[in-house]
């Protein structure tokens, strides 16, 4: 994270995960994730893209990831805001909120994890976009 601020003001937001009883069905997996959702939703900036961090978002490489990143600047936009879902992913609202969605992977992971590949990859591209090294 202290490497990633010489190139952006990086800030995490953490929202609590909603207690999922084990089995639940899934009605009640949906009523959390809405819920989870709407707590995120408070924290998104109505100016910011959003990009949500979805396992049926388009997969990018390091290179492809760093582009997108360069034409959201590109386009004037100076605030990105990714989303990270709790263990049951993103509600639909959030969903729709985002402005893209990405995949670094199928397989879940635990969103704490999430953050630090996020972190990592938004570091990466950066030291991609500005023609320094980076570890392939």
């Amino acid at each position: 994270m202290k490497r990633l601020t010489r190139y952006c003001k990086p800030e995490i937001i953490e929202v609590a995960d909603e207690k999922t009883p084990d089995n639940a069905p899934e009605a009640i997996e949906l009523m959390i994730k809405d819920k989870e959702g709407e707590k995120l939703l408070k924290h998104v900036d109505p100016k910011a893209k959003v990009i949500a961090l979805a396992i049926k978002g388009k997969k990018v490489d390091s290179p492809g990831f760093a582009k997108w990143i360069d034409g959201y600047a590109l386009s004037g936009c100076s605030h990105i805001q990714f989303v990270i879902g709790g263990s049951l992913g993103l509600s639909d609202a959030v969903l729709d909120r985002a402005d893209g969605q990405i995949s670094f992977s199928d397989m879940t992971f635990p969103h704490q994890m999430m953050r630090v590949v996020l972190l990592e990859q938004i570091y990466r591209s950066y030291k991609i976009l500005s023609g320094e090294p980076y570890h392939k």
